[in-house]
């Protein structure tokens, strides 16, 4: 029972790195007790599991909020088994800990469904002193970093400094981060115009989630004091088809001509099986739009439905929706805009192509849909830092009920709204053209970690094992 209490307590304290509590050193510190119990393990398999299924189900908790236990139990089950490989670490040395566990953490962001990265170590680093190595190696390198610095702490109860000391070696790398090149700014209006209910159905309120979002725009604009380039509106803040529905159509023409600047919007367009959840660069003369690419799995698209009916009542209130395939760019200006919709900031590709096409980024998302109150806002701004460090962009990210942020190119935010409230941001972001080391790499920054990973655990797992 003392081993179980031990690896319950390891995964919820690498819980604790994430939001709510998040508290970067949590991760190292977590993932330093799981390993030194696990080689010690007679049962590393259960143990392994009892932690990955203690750190997802703290984390994940705000999952069960509308859909109930059963999903949520379900979801941190089945994302606990993809760790269960861990326990090999038991025979093979803690040196080979870093390279597996990395490889299991790239599994995860890919597969089943696309993958679910949500856990990923280096979303939980958005305020570490080394945050920035995320624009030399991605996210890759940053989980990498909490890696060896588990395995660190482990040597250095040991006495053993040379394992340390090439760990710590890619920390180096931050002294060759260079600065971008920002050549101006480009000024928006970020809305959050807030839904009347938090609940699963709130969609069917749909006209006044429209309503709050005119309203606070409106609002905003009588105050206006400053020079404005364009607005932004969240994902899901149009849900009437406003290429159909004529009356959503005047008004948006109506705010943009009296504003006399261009509005993106997020909207809800057409009808299954042609049912696509869009950004839309609307003037009075043009609409420019993108579809969302990479939809989220049980939230937007149901796979397994047949099973996942008998899981949750909820299934059949989802109506899929189709998948876009064009690539987009918002001119607006100086400003070359690319849209990101919610979860599409787990896609490692989709992000370094948005970054490579664009000088700024913006974020539409919709927290209101199972969310409500939760932590899962937190979880998801701490992924949107962590995105403007590791491609060196600005993210302006908007939600209907929170949070909404102006991020800049360091992951720092400059401004930011409180959840469950109508509110607005005037914002002046540094529009980028120059690429960031990760994205001049590419997925060669990837294989980059990994070769180092391997070549740390080749070197160490003969020459430097913590005796049991």
């Amino acid at each position: 029972m003392v081993a179980i209490f031990i690896f319950s307590f390891s995964g919820w304290l690498l819980s604790a790195a994430f939001a709510p509590i998040d508290q970067w050193w949590c991760a190292p510190l977590a993932l330093a007790i799981f390993l030194a119990r696990l080689v010690r393990s007679d049962k590393p398999y259960l143990h392994t599991f009892v932690f990955a299924f203690t750190f997802n189900a703290f984390l994940l908790h705000w999952t069960s909020t509308y859909v109930g236990a059963l999903p949520w139990f379900m979801l941190a089950f089945a994302l606990s088994i993809f760790y269960l490989p861990l326990a090999i670490v038991r025979k093979w040395g803690i040196a080979t800990f870093p390279f597996l566990y990395f490889v299991l953490e790239e599994v995860r962001n890919h597969f089943p469904f696309g993958g679910f990265g949500w856990g990923r170590l280096a979303y939980s680093q958005a305020d570490a002193p080394y945050a920035r190595l995320a624009s030399m190696g991605g996210a890759w390198l940053l989980s990498a970093m909490v890696l060896l610095l588990a395995t660190s702490l482990l040597y250095l109860l040991s006495k053993r400094s040379l394992p340390v000391l090439l760990a710590l070696l890619p920390i180096l790398l931050m002294f060759y981060s260079p600065n971008p090149h920002i050549i101006g700014y480009t000024r928006a209006l970020l809305v959050q115009g807030n839904v009347p209910t938090y609940e699963l159905d709130f969609n069917s309120r749909a006209k006044a989630v429209f309503e709050y979002h005119i309203a606070e725009t409106e609002r905003a604009l009588k105050t206006q004091s400053q020079a404005l380039d364009f607005m932004l509106w969240p994902e899901n803040s149009v849900d009437v088809d406003p290429f159909t529905n004529t009356g959503i159509a005047n008004r948006l023409d109506k705010i943009v001509s009296e504003s006399t600047v261009p509005i993106i919007i997020g909207a809800v367009v057409g009808d299954s099986p042609k049912r696509f959840n869009q950004s839309i660069l609307w003037r009075p003369d043009s609409k420019i739009a993108y579809s969302k690419k990479h939809l989220a799995p049980f939230g937007e698209y149901i796979p397994l439905r047949a099973l996942a009916r008998i899981v949750s009542p909820f299934v059949d209130n989802v109506v899929d929706f189709a998948a876009g395939t064009e690539d987009v760019v918002f001119s607006i200006g100086r400003a070359k805009v690319v849209p990101i919709i919610c979860f599409e900031l787990l896609d490692d590709q989709l992000m370094a192509s948005g970054a490579r096409r664009s000088n700024i980024l913006v974020v539409q998302t919709n927290n209101a849909t199972f969310f409500g109150a939760s932590t899962q806002p937190n979880q998801q701004l701490s992924i949107t830092r962590i995105r403007a460090i590791e491609h060196q962009r600005t993210i302006l990210t908007v939600s209907t009920t929170g949070k909404s942020a102006h991020i800049s190119y360091d992951g720092k935010i400059i401004a930011s709204t409180e959840t469950q409230s109508n509110a607005h941001l005037w914002v002046k972001g540094a529009l980028i053209d120059s690429e960031s080391p990760r994205d001049k790499l590419g997925n060669r920054a990837f294989f980059g970690v990994l070769i180092w990973l391997a070549l740390y655990a080749s070197a160490l797992r003969r020459s430097v094992i913590l005796r049991r």
